[in-house]
């Protein structure tokens, strides 16, 4: 499988897809249209390891409700990913059985290899 969970509307995440290119044989799915289902999110979690390692504490959401300052356990990321777009890491690129997260530079050139 090849999929990219991906916002629209991010310029990152605009720039990253412009830089990959994708082929046609890739499934793009805008989170913010079309919700992560909690079996997409158990799938990138067994890839990834963690739903912490999915989870951006960069969103304004985080900062919004002080969530630095409070203990969260694996099934508070996994809620919170759940329920809000924006605490997706993001991109995320499924290549295969290989999970990309995020868009550090190291992480993209990574992707890129393996595609």
């Amino acid at each position: 499988m090849k999929k990219i969970y991906h916002l629209s509307t991010c310029d990152t995440c605009k720039r990253i897809l412009n830089e990959i290119n994708p082929s046609s044989d890739f499934t793009l799915q805008d989170i913010k249209n079309e919700a992560i289902t909690p079996e997409q999110l158990e799938e990138m979690k067994a890839l990834a390891g963690s739903y912490e390692t999915l989870f951006s504490k960069r969103a304004r959401l985080y900062k919004e409700r002080d969530l630095k300052n409070q203990e969260l356990t694996p099934n508070d990321y996994k809620d919170l990913i759940l329920e809000h777009y924006t605490f997706l890491k993001r991109p995320v690129l499924i290549i295969e059985d290989q999970i990309f997260v995020g868009n550090a530079k190291k992480t993209i050139e990574a992707a890129k290899a393996s595609i």
